[in-house]
């Protein structure tokens, strides 16, 4: 008598997540976990799903994301899981929903309302936000970064234009100590922002030597994109050497057409510090970044796009130079007359955006914010456009290699247990997908469009997307880090 099983995927090329060669077989699944993965074996399940001349591959991991909000307000997660998506890392870029007192009037700092209004920061303690999280799973996984954007505003009172004191450093790592203890992988930060901007290295490392001892990671949007990529670089690896944890260089890039090849020096000079440190980087596949929109940082950019402002609405989908030019003042004017306000920059180099992508450390990252009516197109296309884009029209790298970019390294990187591979005992996150049509469809004129060629999605052995549609499965879950 054959064995039962729940689920039965069969007839898929099986691209493991590891890197090595795709090969046919039948991957079997019983409750959570993957039963077997086997061309041989026979079994009885109760649903079968019959995938000929597709890859079955482990769920995408975006290692990059600002879903903290998101995940509790909309936990279909749509923009995620038609992309292959089953586990999301939050809390990027030094901005995290939680820990924050609201306590106080003073404006929230750039980079903070990316994320939300201040009624929305309602956790003072990160183990609130973990609760609500539990309370209302998502459809996919999650992961959670502390910011260090968050906590130092919190702790300064919004006084962020100098070095924190003793005393609100002090309260930094009392937060932050308390969120690993509740859940957190790691420390993000964000020292571009004007909400980091004024920290010293010393401040950093003070809270990432917490988060060493206590197993996490330091994932870091360096200080200087431009001019001072290299010297950001070092500092974020001196870091992560005072802390001995592992670092990762947040969407690695340069910014400025006078600074467009550098990556060349400064993948260069992560190879050299990884021979003597854990140091990694993330990218996402476009030529354009998008941001909160910072009226002292124009110049980097060829142009840019306003994609929301609080206060002239109405200009949202325009370029700020048409803004600009339609109301008679300097593009600055217009900058400071939109804020608060997100834009798309245009300030990147494709020649570097493949050689980041290509580079054996890289893992993907969508790095999409939600919550506008015209996102960066990253949001629901950056997966797909890897592994259409990228690895099919273009050959970057092969197909196995993209996988394992978006799953296995990733997995490896964060120290997540039995995710990022297809292997029998692991988690059943599993990404069916058509090799030959995948693609993205989101583009800058139409942000909000779901990929073609990903046919299944599910995330601890539960069906989240099948045929093209949701279904209303929510098995989503807090994923903790491994300490590796």
């Amino acid at each position: 008598m054959r064995e039962k099983v729940d689920i039965l995927i069969k007839n898929g090329l099986v691209v493991d997540g590891t890197g090595i060669p795709g090969y046919k077989a039948n991957v079997a699944i019983i409750g959570e976990r993957i039963h077997s993965i086997s061309a041989k074996k026979e079994f009885q399940a109760e649903h079968i799903i019959d995938v000929n001349g597709k890859v079955v591959a482990p769920g995408f991991i975006d290692c990059h994301t600002h879903d903290d909000r998101v995940l509790l307000d909309e936990p279909d997660m749509k923009c995620k899981v038609t992309q292959g998506v089953t586990t999301v890392v939050a809390g990027n870029c030094g901005i995290s929903l939680a820990p924050f007192d609201p306590e106080g009037e003073w404006e929230l700092p750039i980079p903070l309302p990316l994320l939300g209004r201040r009624d929305q920061y309602r956790f003072p303690y990160f183990g609130d936000f973990v609760r609500a999280f539990k309370m209302s799973p998502p459809s996919i996984n999650a992961a959670f970064l502390c910011g260090h954007n968050t906590l130092r505003a919190e702790a300064m009172k919004g006084e962020i234009d100098r070095a924190a004191d003793l005393k609100e450093i002090a309260q930094m790592r009392e937060k932050l100590r308390d969120a690993m203890k509740n859940g957190a992988i790691g420390l993000s930060s964000g020292l571009m922002y004007p909400a980091g901007f004024a920290a010293p290295t010393r401040e950093i490392s003070c809270l990432a030597a917490d988060v060493g001892k206590l197993g996490g990671v330091y994932a870091t949007h360096l200080r200087d994109e431009a001019e001072d990529l290299l010297g950001s670089v070092e500092e974020a690896a001196e870091i992560g050497r005072e802390g001995d944890l592992p670092v990762i260089l947040s969407h690695h890039k340069v910014t400025g057409r006078s600074n467009w090849g550098a990556t060349k020096l400064s993948l260069k000079k992560i190879e050299k510090l990884a021979k003597r440190q854990k140091i990694y980087l993330d990218v996402y596949p476009y030529a354009a970044s998008a941001t909160a929109l910072m009226p002292d940082r124009l110049s980097i950019a060829e142009k840019i796009l306003i994609v929301s402002s609080d206060s002239h609405p109405e200009k949202v989908g325009q370029y700020l130079r048409d803004i600009a030019f339609d109301w008679g003042v300097s593009e600055i004017m217009a900058a400071e007359r939109l804020l608060p306000a997100q834009a798309i920059y245009f300030a990147m180099d494709e020649a570097d955006v493949r050689r980041v992508l290509g580079h054996s450390r890289a893992m993907i990252g969508s790095d999409g914010i939600p919550g506008t009516e015209t996102p960066h197109p990253r949001l629901w296309g950056t997966f797909p456009r890897v592994l259409g884009h990228y690895s099919r029209e273009l050959g970057l790298f092969n197909l196995e290699t993209a996988v394992y970019k978006m799953t296995g390294l990733t997995a490896q990187v964060f120290g997540f247990k039995d995710r990022g591979v297809l292997r029998e005992g692991a988690i059943a996150d599993i990404t069916v997908f058509n090799p030959e049509t995948v693609i993205d469809c989101a583009n800058f004129e139409k942000p909000i469009q779901m990929s073609s060629g990903i046919i299944h999605v599910l995330v601890r052995g539960q069906i989240v997307f099948e045929d093209s549609a949701l279904t209303s499965s929510r098995p989503g879950r807090l994923v903790q880090r491994e300490a590796v």
